[in-house]
């Protein structure tokens, strides 16, 4: 049940990734961009979550999860303060 679980949120976090950034390349609204790129970033994590629970259990890769999750939300901030029109 974990498995499938896991596999639809990182599958949620893929498809708000190409959603993001399809309506970026019509719109050219940068927040979309970064908002894009930040779950390009949460998919990343997703997916390193099912390696870290499922496929690999005997290795520990939450430092990994956490730093892409850190740079993900960095992503986004800075696209929140540093380029909003």
């Amino acid at each position: 049940m974990a498995t499938a679980i896991y596999t639809l949120i990182s599958l949620t976090a893929l498809l708000c990734t190409f959603l993001l950034l399809r309506a970026y390349l019509r719109s050219r609204y940068r927040l979309l961009l970064w908002s894009g790129v930040c779950f390009a970033g949460l998919t990343l994590n997703n997916v390193l979550l099912v390696l870290d629970k499922i496929v690999l259990p005997t290795v520990d890769l939450s430092t990994w999860r956490t730093a892409v999750a850190l740079a993900a939300m960095a992503v986004l901030l800075y696209g929140m303060i540093w380029d909003t029109e």
